[in-house]
């Protein structure tokens, strides 16, 4: 009683009051302007033809364009209302503005070594393209002399980050989307007050929404009394706005700057399986020890700059050299992050890459399947020239309406050889890619609308590294505990449900 009385009348509820107080006074509104019938007839029209004609120019992809065409022919006031609202080009341009700082210093302290991208593409011109891809458009450099070790469930990336917690003794940075008051959280929280009160420089940031139902109003305060620098991204407000629909969708824990953490762990039980909510939990996780941690501590500090505006020098929170002195890794790698706002839609440009340039296999996790034309495109077209594509998703969804929408991709892919896989034990969240025995991706970055173009997300791109091919046994096994979905089992699918697929493969981009 006690929790629902907190969600009713406090944070939660005010907002929820506000937004049913603005969608009143919009359905008020649209109302009013019924009663002009002839008038309400022309504005709309006009008012449709103008921005079909905005959406068909704009740089989105076709998917998106049609589902808000969709909307636009079914009520012109509210479509144009809610584009304007959540889409159009001079608020994103504000918002970009107002990130301009955090593209600029990564851009200056992401100075490229030349050497380790000679190297490279001494080794394979292919992979050195693709690394020149990041590198000009995410500002991120590629690395070698790193070690990276693979967690293949989160328990087991959750017991090696609080060993390297424990050992911290300059910094600890943690940004994450969700977290949740449990077993997790309180042992790591443990471990950062101790930290904090030795005097280690303790900052965490998390997003507001992620956390809007699962931590208690004025957590932020409460951090910062035991000694812990917290930053909340994006405030969640209860106002319709472009701005509430831009997520921080990252993970990321740098320690000292020698070692980093990234995958698809947040910080709550289910990640561990501490507790089951939809089935085991089957998510994965790297961690990096070496030269490509500054990347992660630059991600983490321009983030930081951004939302508290301060004078660190980010050089001083470059390793000391006894911490990279003795490491060695064959192979290259490339932690790179993705904005939502700079036109430039890295994520899914990485993963088009390594889709067009297999040769042998493709193999894929992923909790949500949402596609766009070119992403099935993409993949379709690989199977037809004889690429293996595997691709893994829950059996148990985390939320009906997207698992259905991840069901209504099934068809259009196993048409054309695409082979897909649901995890029987219950819901994978792992974000991972492996490709011919060479590339491994593995992040924070779903195959859905939100990852691919409206959060902000981040992850790491690795060429010919150990853990690439512990990535590819990982998948094997996780295949052999799935069911094979073919297009015989999809057809015996429900007409209901068929209809339903058709239907929300429309609505896939606003979900």
């Amino acid at each position: 009683m006690k929790k629902i009385s907190h969600r009713l009348f406090g944070r939660i509820g005010i907002t929820a009051l506000f937004l049913l107080l603005q969608a009143a006074a919009l359905l008020i509104i649209f109302l009013r302007f019924r009663e002009y019938h002839y008038q309400y007839a022309m504005a709309s029209t006009l008012l449709s033809l103008i921005l079909v004609i905005l959406i068909l120019n704009n740089r989105v992809s076709p998917a998106y364009k049609i589902s808000w065409i969709v909307l636009l022919m079914l009520s012109p006031f509210f479509g144009g209302l809610f584009y304007f609202l959540f889409s159009s080009d001079q608020t994103k341009k504000k918002f970009l503005r107002e990130m301009q700082p955090i593209t600029q210093k990564m851009s200056q302290f992401l100075r490229s070594n030349a050497k380790p991208l000679h190297d490279l593409n001494g080794i394979d011109g292919a992979a050195a393209n693709q690394a020149k891809y990041l590198m000009g458009n995410a500002h991120c450099p590629v690395y070698n002399n790193t070690e990276v070790t693979y967690f293949k469930l989160g328990e087991l990336k959750f017991q090696q980050l609080l060993k390297e917690l424990r050992l911290a003794k300059r910094f600890i940075f943690m940004e994450y989307f969700i977290i949740e008051e449990g077993h997790m959280w309180g042992e790591i929280l443990k471990v950062l007050k101790e930290k904090a009160a030795q005097g280690v420089d303790v900052r965490l940031i998390y997003d507001d929404f992620g956390t809007l139902l699962l931590l208690p109003d004025g957590y932020k305060e409460q951090l910062k009394d035991w000694g812990i620098k917290t930053q909340v991204f994006n405030p969640f407000t209860p106002l319709f706005s472009l701005r509430m629909n831009n997520r921080d969708h990252r993970k990321i824990t740098v320690i000292d700057g020698h070692t980093a953490f990234n995958g698809g762990v947040n910080l709550a039980d289910e990640y561990i399986n501490h507790v089951s909510r939809f089935g085991h939990w089957k998510d994965t996780a790297i961690m990096l020890k070496g030269e490509a941690v500054w990347s992660f501590t630059v991600m983490f500090l321009t983030m930081w700059d951004y939302l508290e505006p301060s004078q660190d020098n980010f050089l001083d929170y470059m390793p000391q050299v006894p911490d990279t002195a003795n490491i060695q890794e064959e192979g290259f790698i490339l932690p790179y992050t993705d904005s939502p706002l700079d036109g430039e839609f890295v994520g899914e440009s990485v993963y088009l890459n390594l889709i067009w340039n297999a040769k042998d296999y493709i193999y894929i996790t992923t909790p949500y399947l949402v596609l766009d034309s070119e992403m099935i495109n993409a993949l379709t077209l690989a199977a037809k020239r004889g690429v293996d594509v595997r691709i893994i998703t829950p059996k148990i969804g985390d939320k009906w309406y997207v698992h259905a929408m991840t069901r209504a991709n099934y068809r259009y892919l196993l048409e054309d050889g695409v082979k897909i896989y649901e995890y029987t034990p219950g819901f994978i969240h792992a974000k991972m890619f492996v490709v011919d025995d060479l590339y491994g991706v593995i992040g924070t970055i779903n195959l859905d609308y939100r990852s691919l173009y409206l959060h902000y997300e981040c992850a790491t791109w690795m060429y010919k590294t150990k853990a690439v091919m512990e990535m590819k046994e990982d998948i094997q096994q996780t295949l052999a505990l799935s069911e094979e979905i073919t297009l015989t089992s999809y057809h015996k699918t429900p007409t209901r449900e068929k209809f339903l697929f058709l239907i929300l493969r429309i609505l896939a981009p606003f979900m």
